[in-house]
This record gives structure tokens, sequence and C-alpha cells, in this order.
């Protein structure tokens, strides 16, 4: 499967919640990060960032779990995502529930 992304740069985008199952399409799609912005036990039937977090290793991606709260974003979690945009093998697709949090999480990154 091919997961929906939305670019907001060339080396950027989001997408809805991601399964285990969903990371090859991502690793062929070009993506070499994959960062999961949702926490865990979040909503009953997610998958668990462990999961997907495996998978990501075996597709040779590298991984990142950097929860967030909707609504309630840290300066500090600001400042750890922008250290994964400056440091981590690029193009980046992070995700969450919907990709807004990790799309609002983005625009914080750049101005942190």
């Amino acid at each position: 499967m091919n997961p929906r992304v939305q670019y907001l740069s060339d080396q950027f985008a989001v997408a809805a919640q991601l399964g285990a199952a969903d990371v090859p399409g991502v690793a062929a799609q070009g993506f070499r990060t994959l960062v999961n912005n949702r926490p865990d036990g979040e909503a009953m039937g997610q998958p668990v960032h462990a999961d997907i977090e495996a998978a990501a290793r075996a597709a040779g991606l590298h991984y990142v779990f950097l929860p967030v709260i909707p609504g309630a974003i840290t300066p500090d979690e600001a400042r750890a995502m922008k250290q994964v945009l400056t440091t981590a093998p690029g193009p980046i697709l992070a995700f969450c529930r919907s990709g807004s949090r990790s799309a609002n999480l983005y625009s914080l990154a750049l101005q942190a």
C-alpha cells in the first residue's frame, strides 16, 4: 500500500495514521526517515509505535518517535522536531492521526 502524503516542502511530507503494513510503501516512495508524532494509546485499535518502528527499521528507514498532544505542542517538542529536520536523512515523512499535528509541529520547528 502506498500511503497518501501531503508535501510541505521537497524534503518533508505528512500523512495520516500509518501501520506496520504501510511502511514498505513509505520506503517505496523514497522516504528515508519516518517520524511518528502520535502517542501510543491515543485511540483504541491504534498501531503501537514499537511495531511501526520494527517495520521501519526492517525497511531500512530511520525512525523517530516524537509523540505530541494536539493543541499542546511544547517549545521543547518543536526544538526536537527541528533537530530531526536538520539531522535525519531526507526526505522525511511524519504522521499522526490525520496529519494535521505533524504539519503544525513542522511549522513550529521552522520557527524554533
